[in-house]
C-alpha cells in the first residue's frame, strides 16, 4: 500500500475576460486580497476578435483577455473552493444578472494544467459542491500539448508562450522551495 501524503502545491493562474477596465481592477483587487500578488501576466488581447464574440453581450462590449499567474503556490485540492470564490466575485460585480467579469482559475503542476468549472462533460471529473475539473493541457517533451477539448485560446501561441514561462518559474520555485508539501499559507 502506498503512503499517503499531501499534494504538492501548484502554480495558480487566472484567466480573465472583461470589457470595463474598472471592473477588471475591482476583480483583480479581490483576487490579490485572497491569494496574494501576481508574478506574471499576458498582455491584453481581444478574445472577441481572436477567438469568439460569445461573451460580448454579457460583458457589455468587446471581451478582452488577460491571464495572470500568482506568486504563491496553492494546494490543488482547493480547486472547488477557489472556483466557488471566483464565482462569488463575479456575482458581486454583476449588473442586472449579467457578469461584467469572468474569472477562471487554473492549476499548473509539473505535467498538467487543470481548469475547474461548473459545467459537466464526459472528460470532467467531479470535485465537490457542483465543481468539476479537467486536464486542459499536458506538458510533455518540453512543450504544452492540447487535448480534444482544449479551449482555442489555450492552444494559441500567445498563451502557450506565457504558460511555458510560468512553468519555468514554477520549476524554479520547486527547486528553491523543495518542500512543496508544506501547508498552503492561504488555506483556511
Amino acid at each position: 500500500m502506498g503512503a499517503l501524503h499531501p499534494f504538492d502545491r501548484e502554480k495558480m493562474i487566472l484567466g480573465v475576460l472583461y470589457h470595463d477596465p474598472e471592473v477588471l481592477e475591482a476583480g483583480l483587487s479581490r483576487m490579490k486580497e485572497l491569494f496574494g500578488e501576481f508574478d506574471d501576466m499576458t498582455e491584453e488581447f481581444s478574445f472577441s476578435k481572436e477567438h469568439s464574440s460569445y461573451y460580448d453581450e454579457e460583458l457589455g462590449g468587446e471581451a478582452m483577455r488577460r491571464i495572470y499567474s500568482f506568486k504563491e503556490l496553492v494546494a490543488p485540492d482547493r480547486q472547488a473552493e477557489i472556483k466557488t470564490l471566483t464565482n462569488a466575485i463575479e456575482a458581486s460585480l454583476s449588473v442586472d444578472g449579467n457578469r461584467k467579469i469572468n474569472l477562471d482559475p487554473g492549476f499548473m503542476s509539473i505535467g498538467r494544467l487543470m481548469l475547474p468549472t461548473t459545467k459537466d462533460a464526459s472528460f470532467r471529473i467531479p470535485l465537490s459542491d457542483g465543481i468539476y475539473t479537467e486536464i486542459t493541457l499536458f506538458w510533455s517533451r518540453g512543450t504544452w500539448n492540447k487535448l480534444p477539448w482544449t479551449y482555442q485560446d489555450y492552444q494559441s501561441e500567445r498563451v502557450q508562450t506565457f504558460l511555458t514561462r510560468v512553468h519555468k518559474t514554477y520549476l524554479l520555485q520547486r527547486k528553491s522551495e523543495p518542500d512543496t508539501h508544506k501547508k498552503d499559507p492561504k488555506k483556511k
